[in-house]
Parts: C-alpha cells; sequence; structure tokens
C-alpha cells in the first residue's frame, strides 16, 4: 500500500515559501505511482494536531497550484509551535497516532531554524520508536541563518525588495539637496545582518547611498555613530543610513531597548522594533538636521511585486528535491545548497542533518563588514548580487494581483 505524503509551513512567511510548497506538491503529485494522498497542514504542527489539513490534489486539477507558486505569505497558514525538548512528552505519540491514522509516509516542514528544530525533534522519535517515517525539512527565511547551507530560498526576493526600496528612498531624498537630512531605514535582523547588508546593493556607484550601514554582528556605539554622521553630511547632504533591527551595544542591549521595553515571542525571542525611531530622535537631538526614520517591516518578507527569479526557481526546486530525497529514503535532513566555485553562478542541491542545522545561526562574516562596522565591502556583493537575478511575471487581475486564497477551515 502507498505511503501518504504531509506537508506544512512554519515560522515567518517568505515571498517564495509557497514556491517551496509548490514544489514539495507538483513533485509528489506527479510521482502517484510512488505516493498516496498528498495532504497540507493548516497552520503547520500546531494545526495539525488539531486536525486542520487538507488535500492538495484538487489545487492541481483546478489550478489553483500554479498561482499558489506565485503567491507570498504561507498559503497553507503558520505557526511557531515549539516541540517540547523531552521525547517522552505526551505529544509525540498523539503526533505519531494522527500520522498512522492517515498512512502517512513522508513528513516535510518549510521553514526556518525553529522548523528545523521540529524536524529534528520528529525525526529523533520516529528513529526512538523505529517508526519508518521520513522527515525532510526544506529550508526559508529572509533573514538568510540557517548554517549548512550557501543561501537560504526567500533571502534572494527579500535582498532584491530591500535594494530596490532603498534606492527609490535615495533617489527621494536628494530631491532637495540644499539642506542637509538623513534618512535611517531599519531592516529585518535580530542577530545576523544579511538583510541590511543587501542594501548596498542599492548603490549606483562608489559613495552613493546607503553611505552607512550598520549591522548587528559588530557592536553599536552611539557616539561614534552621531560622529559618523556629521562627517558625512559635509560631502552627502542627503544622507540614507540602513541598520539592522537588531544592532546593540558592546553590553548586548539592544538600540530598540533603549526606547521601549520588548515583548518575547513562543520561542523566547526578543521582538524588535524601533531602532531607526530612536536614532531618528539621537540625530535630533545631538545634529539638529531634518531627519526621519522608515521601518520597511512585512514588506521586505511579503512583496511579490519584486520576486526574485533566482530565488523562486531555487525554492522550487529544494522541495521538489526533497521529495525526491525523501523517496530514496533519507530522513532527518534538510535540503541545502552547494555554490559551485567559478562563473557563471551555479549551485547543487544536496542535504544536510537537520541535528547540525537547529538552534544555531549564521550570521554575516567579520572580513565582509568594512570601515569600523559602518560598511559592507565587495565580497558581499559578489556572494548576493546573483540571488536577486531576474523577475516574474505575476498574473494581475483587475489591475491588482492575482493570488491564490485558501478558505479557512
Amino acid at each position: 500500500m502507498k505511503k501518504n505524503v504531509i506537508v506544512g509551513q512554519s515560522g515567518g512567511p517568505t515571498a517564495v515559501i509557497n514556491a517551496s510548497l509548490y514544489g514539495v506538491v507538483y513533485e509528489a503529485l506527479n510521482r502517484e505511482d510512488s505516493f498516496g494522498t498528498v495532504y497540507g497542514m493548516i497552520n503547520g504542527i500546531e494545526g495539525f494536531l488539531a486536525d486542520y489539513y487538507m488535500d492538495m490534489e484538487p489545487l492541481e486539477r483546478s489550478g489553483e497550484l500554479e498561482l499558489i507558486k506565485n503567491t507570498p505569505g504561507s498559503y497553507l497558514g503558520s505557526c511557531r509551535y515549539k516541540l517540547p525538548e523531552d521525547l517522552e512528552d505526551a505529544v509525540y505519540p498523539q503526533l505519531f497516532e494522527k500520522f498512522q491514522a492517515l498512512n502517512i509516509g513522508y513528513f516535510f516542514y518549510i521553514g526556518g531554524n525553529d522548523s528545523m528544530d521540529t524536524v529534528s525533534k520528529l525525526s529523533r522519535y520516529a528513529q526512538k520508536i523505529s517508526s519508518d517515517i521520513r522527515v525532510i525539512g526544506i529550508p526559508k527565511t529572509i533573514d538568510n541563518d540557517l548554517i549548512e547551507t550557501d543561501h537560504t530560498p526567500g533571502f534572494g526576493s527579500a535582498a532584491k525588495y530591500i535594494a530596490s526600496t532603498v534606492r527609490e528612498i535615495a533617489i527621494d531624498a536628494s530631491v532637495y539637496d540644499n539642506k542637509k537630512s538623513v534618512t535611517i531605514v531599519e531592516i529585518m535582523g535580530r542577530h545576523a545582518g544579511w538583510l541590511a547588508a543587501a542594501s548596498v546593493l542599492a548603490r549606483k556607484f562608489e559613495g552613493d547611498n546607503p553611505v552607512l550601514i550598520y549591522l548587528p554582528e559588530s557592536n553599536f556605539d552611539q557616539d561614534a555613530f552621531i560622529d559618523k554622521v556629521k562627517e558625512t553630511l559635509e560631502c552627502t547632504p542627503n544622507l540614507v543610513v540602513c541598520i539592522s533591527e537588531g544592532i546593540h551595544d558592546k553590553n548586548g542591549t539592544f538600540v530598540c531597548e533603549l526606547a521601549s521595553d520588548v515583548g518575547v515571542d513562543a520561542f523566547g525571542h526578543k521582538m524588535l522594533t524601533g531602532s531607526g525611531k530612536y536614532l531618528e530622535n539621537l540625530v535630533k537631538e545631538r545634529i539638529g538636521v531634518k531627519v526621519r526614520s522608515i521601518e520597511l517591516n512585512v514588506c521586505q518578507r511579503c512583496s511579490s511585486s519584486m520576486l526574485s527569479k533566482t530565488d523562486q526557481k531555487e525554492a522550487i526546486a529544494s522541495g521538489a528535491y526533497g521529495v525526491k530525497c525523501a523517496l530514496e529514503g533519507e530522513t532527518g535532513k534538510m535540503i541545502a545548497f552547494k555554490r559551485v566555485k567559478g562563473a557563471p553562478y551555479t549551485i547543487d542541491y544536496v542535504t544536510a542533518d537537520v541535528n547540525k542545522v537547529c538552534n544555531q545561526e549564521k550570521t554575516v562574516p567579520a572580513q565582509w563588514i568594512t570601515k569600523d562596522g559602518t560598511d559592507i565591502g565587495e565580497d558581499f556583493i559578489a556572494y548576493a548580487r546573483p540571488l536577486i537575478q531576474g523577475e516574474v511575471t505575476i498574473p494581475m487581475e483587475d489591475g491588482v494581483p492575482k493570488f491564490a486564497y485558501r478558505k479557512t477551515h
């Protein structure tokens, strides 16, 4: 009897997380000689525990699956549910009883660091009870902070959006160049500054805006920042500064914490926002020039208007490759990208031990951060530029994007 497939999405969405979903579902549905029913978990593992799931096959017949490929966000819905550390917890037999009832033989989870933690725990529990369920993680995260892979699906499109938007902001800021002004752009990134670093791709020439870029990989000093802004304003009167939301001082205190208390999410991560506004007030107080702060917020992860064709292609391929690997017997693995040296840009699809991936973060290499922590070097540009190449044509309806929508359960 053929085993069934189940796939879910978890954590923060990206512009291409649904492209990975498409890759898994399309590949599994088109190997009907190998698989039975292909199910989708509604709201991840948390929703599955409440018996929320759907048959994905009708989506292919209706044409909805093709729309899903270009739809941002998480089509199946997401969750931030942390499985217990103790594999003796009652939730594990409960989950595997549900898998057995649905004849599940293949489990795919699309997500970032915390999602890979779920993949790790489920694969270890399966091994513990001698279950033959194959558990595979499909990577995603705009933060690009998963180890054991060159980069992650989602980062390329977010980087393209950031570079494009910051270029627009810089052009807008240059309209009135007879008066000094500072524009501070706050970009997502708690401990890893990959996204803020991508703002360097907005530059048209050496010395162009954004002139100053600050990442959480370097300690942030307020006095040095103010001195640098004063100095830079002398040659760039319409200054654009890009910062990661997670910039912090030498004691590890986030800049946003200086403005107000911050909460935490289900995984204990601090919810960071407000660094740009704090620095806006600091510049206003210390320098007295016109200053504004802009928080890109969720648009950098959900916008489909600047999808990277490279990113979408790799997201689809990673989902399909995960199905292939599971069928060949792999489990407890995350799909990863290995960059092939030389030009043109090429990657190989490989697998990584998910137990090595989860609960770790990949940060921007120190040697890629230049000018005493205020700029990004050529090594990053060479790394990131291939990931933002190519455009995706989004289907339109009545002048707005035509996306896939799932009726709520």
